[in-house]
């Protein structure tokens, strides 16, 4: 692609590229010869051999003699993470899951040449039992609006150019020719988003203090630290759309008057790692990085900072501090990273998070209102039309990682103002296994969970809180009756007490004291009085932690004590897990059920099960590590817990 040197030269280069989208945008046709076959290219469907399946793809087409008018594209995540790896043929709008290596022979000898679907590969609707090929009418995307996660799945993420030819850079092109700083901060203020990364806090309003702060140099950053076990809203944008998050960066730069930018993210992200580099560097070979940017004055650049992993560095101030090649610690605000003093060396420096990045280039691009009317977002304004204050609600949509024990494990974006029920049995496909549904935790480690009774709360920053939950990253985890909840806490606090920086007493002992009596409870070994400890302590940690990792540490605990009490008083006065997942509070037994097949036997994995063949067969208690497997293996049920 030539050099873009005004807006002028993007517009011709979006012209010029649309035909590149053509068949991805087109209408159904089955019958057309050209065709796009978009393969997930995210992490997950890489683990499941996406790279090898487009491999065998283009070679079928070449065998074929079609490759002029079949192109096999890698895309970004579809998000359908279940039924991957997944594969869409445009323009005929036929939607592949689980598809291997194998199946690419018969795709294209069937689908491509023959023009007929294969009818095995398409995706079986749960309930109804019927098979189906647009994903639209899917049940799991059917409630969902992709706005952040617009051109995962549809675009080649290492193409600068098929960005291009979707609009892209046209936000940045309309702030750097149309608006002054203060109008694109007004703009954004005006939409109602709010920091996707947890805190909720509105982007506008931060923008805003950033650029009234006099200084002489400013940074803005991006807060790519993603480290929720069971999240990866950020890793997903990043790897299917990592120029929205290059150019939302130039817009806020422009907006409050920074030159330079830095993405902070983890080096556990290599594949993110690698088409972010190469969108920045792209951007700055055709002229949308660098010196005067579209032939204005604003020059602006991107450069990535990797993080060795720590979940406190998510933090923003630790954060920065191990950009600066720091111990990743927090430090007491004011002063915050806006004003002098607080930011990145010194400097006045705004962080936020990737999601709310990915949004802000199609805000600027059709308009504030736009995205306020999504969502439940309700709002005051001025004479002069601008935002005064939310009344309630929140604007736009939110990105959620939907995973435990739920059906459609995936990605997925819902309006702001959705239910927790629409979410988890309209757009996850209900609770897998035919279990019953007990909790969903929000939040991840900082967050809490969240009851049937409460499944109709809608989805915003402060119905959430209401209900001792919150909304987090995004991460949402859901439990069944075989979740033991004190084990739930237990897991969460374990991963915040080896994450703790150890900068303050609150953190670094209190979460270790708080999991010793956990251990007790789950082992059979806690008491009643232990309980009225743990949640005094835990309250005591959430007022005196000195960041938000410390402060937040108690709430798995502090959520499960206060709706599932029952559990624990059944774990320290019954000596019983009502789930049946604590070990050491329950054994295996064979029931004269047992048939004597074996099968338990030629299972275990340390030969703890003995027995005649056609004879009840007997554990021996001193051996088995009650990892379930003969379970699973009984064909009769003959083996229980008790």
């Amino acid at each position: 692609m030539n050099k873009i040197c005004n807006k002028a030269d993007l517009m011709a280069a979006f012209e010029s590229s649309k035909g590149k989208l053509a068949l991805r945008l087109a209408a159904q046709d089955i019958g057309s010869k050209k065709k796009d076959i978009l393969c997930c290219g995210g992490t997950g469907c890489h683990a499941s051999n996406s790279q090898e399946l487009m491999a065998n793809l283009r070679a079928e087409i070449k065998a074929a003699g079609l490759e002029g008018d079949v192109n096999v594209i890698q895309t970004g995540c579809f998000g359908f993470c279940a039924q991957g790896p997944i594969v869409k043929v445009m323009p005929d709008n036929v939607f592949y899951v689980q598809v291997t290596p194998e199946d690419a022979k018969e795709i294209v000898a069937k689908h491509i040449v023959g023009h007929e679907v294969v009818e095995r590969l398409l995706y079986v609707e749960p309930t109804l039992k019927e098979k189906i090929h647009d994903y639209a009418k899917m049940p799991f995307y059917a409630k969902q609006m992709r706005i952040a996660l617009r051109n995962c799945g549809l675009l080649d993420a290492e193409d600068i150019e098929e960005y291009i030819a979707n609009e892209g850079y046209q936000g940045l092109a309309k702030c750097l020719t149309e608006m002054t700083p203060e109008q694109v901060v007004q703009e954004v203020l005006n939409s109602g988003i709010c920091g996707r990364g947890g805190a909720g806090f509105p982007t506008g309003l931060k923008w805003k203090i950033a650029a009234s702060t006099k200084a002489d140099e400013k940074y803005i950053v991006c807060n790519a630290d993603e480290g929720d076990p069971g999240a990866f809203m950020d890793r997903s944008i990043m790897e299917g759309d990592p120029s929205s998050v290059v150019e939302a960066m130039a817009i806020g730069a422009y907006a409050i008057g920074a030159q330079k930018g830095l993405v902070y993210i983890r080096a556990e992200y290599p594949l993110a790692v690698s088409r972010l580099q190469m969108a920045i560097d792209q951007a700055r070979e055709i002229g949308l990085l660098g010196d005067r940017i579209l032939g204005t004055d604003f020059s602006f650049d991107v450069e990535i900072k990797l993080g060795a992993g720590a979940f406190v560095c998510g933090e923003e101030t630790a954060l920065i501090h191990s950009m600066e090649g720091q111990r990743g610690e927090p430090t007491t605000k004011p002063p915050f990273p806006a004003n002098v003093g607080g930011g990145y060396w010194g400097c006045s420096t705004n962080v936020n998070n990737v999601e709310t990045y990915a949004s802000i280039p199609i805000i600027l691009r059709k308009g504030a209102d736009w995205y306020a009317r999504i969502g439940n977002w309700v709002t005051e304004r001025d004479e002069n039309g601008n935002w005064v204050k939310t009344v309630s609600g929140n604007a736009g949509t939110k990105v959620f990682a939907l995973a435990g024990q739920i059906n459609n494990v995936g990605l997925v974006e819902v309006p702001m103002g959705t239910t927790l029920r629409e979410i988890i049995y309209d757009v996850g496909g209900g609770i897998s296994g035919g279990h019953e549904f007990k909790a969903v935790q929000t939040g991840g480690p900082s967050g809490g969970c969240i009851t049937k009774e409460n499944l109709d709360t809608p989805i915003d920053y402060g119905a959430l809180m209401k209900i001792g939950s919150m909304m987090g990253s995004g991460g949402m985890i859901v439990l069944s009756d075989k979740d033991c909840m004190p084990a739930m806490a237990k897991f969460y606090l374990g991963f915040t007490k080896d994450e703790s920086c150890g900068k303050c007493t609150p953190c670094r002992i209190g979460t270790r004291r708080m999991l010793e009596m956990l251990d007790k409870i789950c082992d059979g070994n806690g008491t009643e009085e232990m309980l009225v400890e743990l949640e005094d302590l835990a309250n005591t940690i959430k007022d005196t932690a000195l960041c938000g990792l410390g402060q937040t540490a108690p709430n798995p605990i502090l959520s499960t004590l206060r709706y599932f009490k029952d559990e624990y008083i059944a774990h320290v006065r019954d000596k019983k897990c009502p789930a049946g997942t604590c070990t050491k509070l329950f054994n295996l037994k064979i029931t004269d059920k047992c048939k004597g097949c074996t099968k338990c036997a030629r299972n275990c994995p340390v030969s703890a099960i003995t027995g005649a063949v056609r004879q009840q067969h007997v554990i021996d208690q001193s051996k088995c590590i009650k990892c379930g497997a003969c379970i699973s293996a009984c064909p009769f049920k003959a083996i229980i817990k008790e």
